[in-house]
């Protein structure tokens, strides 16, 4: 599976932002897919996941409340609804999937990456 994140931009603290990821070559329902982040001169870290059929969803503490994702496989799809956006939230957002049927929260569960895209949130 190919996966393509796209949605980044710049926005202002307190805006909101949607990240979408695409997939092609393979059905996403196949897959969980899971939200990373990588800020400059920072290691990767969790956001978001969500299970393959989209009934089990579970968020980094950082984003807990703030953060929603979702999906709809008929449209191969999955969403990042970032909302109260703050500066600490700069960071680029990758989506992943993985083929696990339960949540995975570590980097290494998954195996398919899409290129990052850039969200930027100024104070």
């Amino acid at each position: 599976v190919q996966l393509q994140a796209s949605g980044g931009g710049l926005v202002q603290a307190g805006d909101s932002l949607r990240l979408s990821c695409a997939a092609s070559g393979r059905a996403l329902s196949n897959y969980a897919v899971g939200w990373f982040r990588q800020a400059p001169g920072k290691e990767r870290e969790f956001v978001a996941t969500i299970t393959r059929a989209g009934g089990t969803k579970y968020y980094g503490d950082s984003v807990k409340g703030r953060f929603t994702t979702s999906r709809d496989n008929a449209e191969n799809t999955v969403i990042l609804q970032m909302s109260s956006l703050k500066p600490e939230d700069t960071a680029v957002y990758y989506c992943a999937a993985t083929d696990t049927h339960f949540i995975a929260t570590q980097i290494s569960r998954y195996h398919y990456w899409g290129q990052g895209t850039l969200v930027t949130v100024s104070s």
